[in-house]
């Protein structure tokens, strides 16, 4: 049946909503698919739920086609496997945590490892029954510190995860090969621009590690790719190869460390600033932000609730990444260091910390780690340790040394790829997939073992895919819309054909009802706008703003035999005989079905 705008549960507005800050998540709530419940929680609205629904049937298809069995868990979830796990504490305060009225604790999943890996142990006990691949779309819960964005960061979301099951490593690559294949196709059929890159695989632990980022400048995610090679990466899985040393002669020849006064400069600007004033190179060249070390000091919080200092040295024309380092922590967080842990730390002089006060054996105890682009034997312009002092050719290994290196630098545009192949640009993208080889991680905590074909208990290997559904519409909107409105593909939208009976005349609405029927008929899905008493106008500026492929005006035309056909996205108007007009509309949707999406070049990442 069409749907008719005088009877959907539909009110579109023409003002922004103020808690939206994206343009898609803007439209998809002026257009009415969605309505905020609370801060991340969002109400999905009959012409929402159409095309999230679609968004699941081409995941299951492509799921369904790799050999992937769908089942559906609980979203209440017993405390117990997370806990064996370690996951009850690692989460920390992103799990959401409820007791039932016995006092029993339980969670809201995040994700599903432990129940899928739970429900194999108890059903399958043999080699024989392996390989499997099992997944469900189904809701998930994370709260969220600051929910944002709309539905690319909620609190509630729907996902797919599937997991494959395997007795030897041999069997995970090729299921994680398979997903991979399957994810290709998933995020052609949705139609936007991707990238498949290099990944961390932060708390689910596991080795190989990759994913899909919808292109896109609203992105949460920060990610580099290297023309020459095809390298893509995600910042924080960038790995920056470690400096080779310095030669021992040029390190022989390098003066002995010296103080030097640098009176109010706590700065890297000010520094530089001051030592070109007032102890200018010998070699005749200014000094630069990269001649002096950084030492930035951040307070890590672990799941437990204990806290340790940590301190990282960078070159001073870099900034330590928040993504990077948080990555490089987790399970812990991070905070900078406050007024209150400086004053705990007295030996710390804020905007002159040098490294002799730092590292596991000095007066402060706190961790030192540097960034692998410090190489041995380089010569560094960094504080004293003393307020308006700064050191001048500290040499690592010669002068100071620290406890190890840490990934946590700032990537540079034009920064050398890490595979030595070129240089590296910067984008933005939405994670819209991750597929992990989990490994035996999930299996060891929970004791999934099988007999082997000699008759011996092996542990089974995993591997962890998931999809963001719910995602999938929000970044389709970001990567479509117009001025106007939303600009649907054809494999999410709604419907097919958006009709517009304009004017008042009822030989307009009556030829506008066997539009329908007879578009309906062909199997085609229609939104009809049969609302008597509203004007072109405002029928005009909601067809665009639903963003409906096809429009089709039913008005002031009729008359010499026509009606108006318009391309939503293309923006394209013809005129069409009323005679032709069905059969023209039919081979419109059709064609473009078969044609679909373009497919995009991915490299191997």
């Amino acid at each position: 049946m069409a749907m008719r705008l005088s009877t959907l549960f539909l009110r579109t507005l023409r003002e922004d909503p103020a808690d939206a800050e994206l343009p898609g998540h803007k439209l998809l709530v002026r257009a009415g698919y969605v309505r905020r419940a609370a801060p991340g929680v969002y109400t999905w609205l009959p012409l929402g739920l159409k095309v999230l629904r679609k968004v699941e049937t081409v995941v299951r298809e492509e799921m369904d086609a790799i050999g992937g069995q769908e089942l559906s868990f609980p979203a209440l979830l017993p405390r117990d496997p997370y806990e064996a796990t370690n996951r009850w504490t690692e989460y920390g305060p992103n799990l959401f945590r409820l007791q039932d009225r016995k006092g029993v604790d339980m969670l809201l999943g995040p994700t599903h490892e432990e129940m899928f890996t739970l429900a194999v142990k108890d059903m399958f006990s043999s080699y024989k029954e392996l390989p499997l691949t099992l997944y469900q779309i189904q809701t998930k819960y994370r709260d969220e510190a600051r929910p944002r964005a709309g539905l690319l960061r909620g609190r509630e979301f729907i996902m797919k995860d599937s997991y494959s099951f395997d007795v030897e490593d041999a069997g995970l690559e090729a299921a994680y090969q398979r997903h991979r294949e399957a994810y290709v196709r998933i995020f052609d059929r949705l139609g936007f621009d991707y990238v498949i890159v290099y990944a961390d695989s932060g708390a689910m632990g596991g080795s190989a590690s990759e994913e899909f980022l919808a292109v896109s400048p609203v992105g949460e995610d920060t990610f580099v790719r290297c023309a020459a090679s095809g390298y893509a990466a995600n910042v924080e899985a960038v790995v920056v190869p470690q400096a080779p040393p310095v030669p021992a002669d040029v390190v022989a020849a390098t003066p002995a460390a010296h103080v030097e006064d640098t009176p109010d400069s706590p700065t890297i600007e000010t520094l530089v600033a001051q030592s070109d004033a007032l102890h200018p190179r010998t070699d005749g060249r200014a000094w630069t932000a990269a001649d002096t070390l950084k030492n930035v000091v951040v307070l890590l919080t672990y799941p437990d609730g204990s806290t340790e200092p940590l301190a990282v040295g960078l070159p001073g024309d870099r900034g330590v990444d928040a993504k990077r380092l948080e990555a490089q922590v987790a399970p812990a967080t991070w905070a900078p260091f406050e007024e209150k842990d400086f004053a705990a730390y007295p030996m710390l002089v804020k905007g002159y910390i040098g490294p002799g006060t730092l590292g596991t054996g000095s007066s402060s105890g706190i961790r030192y780690l540097l960034d692998p682009s410090v190489a041995e034997g380089s010569a560094w312009v960094t504080g004293a340790d003393e307020h308006g002092k700064h050191v001048y050719d500290l040499v690592l290994g010669r002068d100071f040394t620290a406890d190890g290196t840490i990934q946590a630098a700032e990537i540079h545009e034009g920064d050398p790829s890490p595979d030595g192949a070129g240089t590296l640009t910067l984008a933005r993208g939405i994670e819209m997939g991750h597929i992990f080889q989990l490994g035996r991680k999930y299996a060891e905590a929970l004791d999934l073992r099988v007999l082997d074909e000699h008759g011996k208990l092996v542990t089974v290997t995993m591997g962890s895919y998931g999809v963001g559904v719910s995602r999938a519409v929000a970044a389709v909107a970001e990567a479509t819309h117009d001025d106007v409105g939303l600009c649907w593909p054809r494999a999410l939208a709604p419907a097919d054909v958006h009709v517009v009976a304009t004017g008042k005349d009822q030989a307009v609405f009556e030829h506008a009802e066997g539009l329908v029927a007879e578009l309906e008929a062909a199997g085609l899905e229609v939104v009809y706008d049969d609302r008597p008493k509203v004007s072109p106008g405002v029928k005009f500026k909601d067809a665009e703003l639903l963003g409906v492929p096809t429009i089709v005006v039913v008005g002031r035309g009729l008359a010499d035999g026509t009606v108006e056909v318009k391309d939503r996205r293309s923006g394209e108007r013809r005129e069409v005989a009323v005679e032709r007009a069905v059969g023209e509309i039919v081979a419109d949707v059709r064609g473009a079905h078969l044609t679909g999406a373009p497919v995009v070049a991915h490299p191997p990442a």
